[in-house]
């Protein structure tokens, strides 16, 4: 089939490559033309695990190509995905200026039938927007549809994500769009729920805010663990093998971060405000989370008594592991916090330096673990990458000023690092 993913970013760039990969031909738009530049010469504007490849591999087979023309999208396509932006206003709303945007540049190159699908993050309600918005400047009348279909990947698994995914959801209007999209989703092996648009759209904030609720949750739950004495990881384990709950985001640890939960669980208050009620389960979930971050430094300072002139050597800068991305990354705020009690930073992270070192200029950034970890009065693992489960500790002890390490995600094993002679402080145990 012949469609077009308007957005470049880590959803558009990776749904682009893998319906590339299932034999479609896909035409990437974005308006960043130094972006689409380096796309056309096989440079990636993200890490992904296997994105460069499948990237390479399907522009090489001429399935993927990449413009900034919303003009050859629209007459080169029949199914046309907008996968933009809608990055958070202060007062938690989405800005949906770039859906607008796009929906009114489809409108005006609408020569024949079209399938415009949301595949951005958007508030319910979206889709009669981006209708309205086609319908008033459709200028030759063309027949269309709009459809919602949400994406669920994870960054740092997302090809997997796509290709196998536990569900997809297709929010349609008329037989006409069903069928396109069947037929689109027909080589992926999954569930397929049919629902109407405004329910496609409900769909993905209610998943994602149920998400950081079971995060917020369990990290409660470590704060009760530690005041009792009971191990939060045997705890999380006990309420995990329960089939109605599952084991999944039951980690306790330092908070969730990135682009997706803090900003979609702002947004769903933010809807549920507009309509009426008072979401006041999530507005507690987002506090908990907050607080978690402090309750991560408490630990610090606890150990270390002054913090000030200390030096806290910190392993992982983005916001979960096999990612570049630090879009609200928790290791970033708490070594924002940090700084303010005038604490010295050193930090390593496997992908995450170019990113940081253009955001802070005040962070000392190293190429190794063992660089960090010299002379550093505590050593603070905050991303749980697979690198930092495999270091020598026997070197690190060498190497730290004291022996200190704070595990905010829980992926050591306490008793061998005691038995090693450090001080360990997890979280819930």
């Amino acid at each position: 089939m012949e469609i077009s993913i308007i957005g470049a970013g880590y959803v558009g760039l990776v749904t682009a490559s893998c319906f590339a990969e299932l034999g479609n031909r896909v035409i990437c738009v974005d308006n960043d033309l130094i972006k689409i530049k380096k796309l056309k010469k096989l440079i990636l504007p993200i890490y992904e695990p296997g994105l460069k490849e499948l990237v390479k591999r399907n522009v090489k087979r001429k399935r993927l190509s990449f413009s900034t023309s919303i003009k050859e999208a629209v007459d080169n396509s029949k199914i046309i995905f907008i996968a933009v932006g809608t990055p958070a206003k202060e007062n938690g709303e989405p800005d949906l200026t770039g859906i607008e945007n796009v929906a009114f540049q489809v409108a005006k190159h609408l020569k024949s039938y079209r399938l415009i699908v949301e595949k951005s993050t958007v508030p319910v309600e979206t889709g009669i927007w981006i209708k309205r918005t086609i319908q008033l400047n459709n200028i030759k009348k063309v027949d269309f549809d709009v459809a919602s279909n949400p994406e669920f990947l994870r960054e740092g698994s997302a090809i997997h994500d796509f290709m196998h995914p536990d569900r997809i959801i297709l929010g349609v209007e008329s037989e006409r769009a069903k069928e396109l999209l069947f037929r689109l989703y027909q080589p992926i092996k999954a569930p397929i729920l049919i629902t109407d648009i405004k329910s496609a759209e409900l769909i993905k904030h209610a998943s994602n805010s149920f998400l950081a609720t079971k995060i917020s949750f369990i990290n409660a739950i470590a704060q009760i663990c530690e005041k009792t004495g009971a191990d939060i990881v045997k705890v999380a384990e006990g309420i995990g093998l329960d089939k109605r709950i599952g084991k999944e985001f039951l980690k306790a640890g330092a908070g969730y971060g990135g682009a997706c939960l803090p900003k979609d669980l702002d947004a769903f208050i933010n809807i549920a405000e507009k309509l009426g009620y008072d979401f006041q389960l999530l507005k507690v979930v987002k506090k908990i989370n907050e607080d978690q971050k402090n309750f991560i430094i408490k630990k610090i300072s606890n150990a270390l008594w002054i913090l000030e002139g200390k030096t806290v050597g910190v392993l992982g800068l983005t916001f979960k592991p096999n990612t570049d991305d630090i879009r609200n990354s928790v290791s970033l705020q708490i070594i924002e916090e940090l700084k303010k009690e005038r604490v010295n930073i050193k930090a390593y992270d496997p992908k995450g330096i170019p990113k940081v070192r253009k955001l802070f200029k005040d962070i000392k950034l190293y190429n190794s673990p063992y660089k960090v970890a010299e002379d550093s009065d505590c050593l603070l693992v905050i991303t749980e990458w697979e690198e930092f489960k495999n270091l020598n500790f026997n070197k690190i002890k060498r190497l730290m000023h004291q022996p200190l390490i704070v595990d905010a995600r829980n992926i050591f094993d306490p008793e061998k690092l005691k038995t090693m002679g450090f001080q360990y402080i997890g979280v819930g145990r």
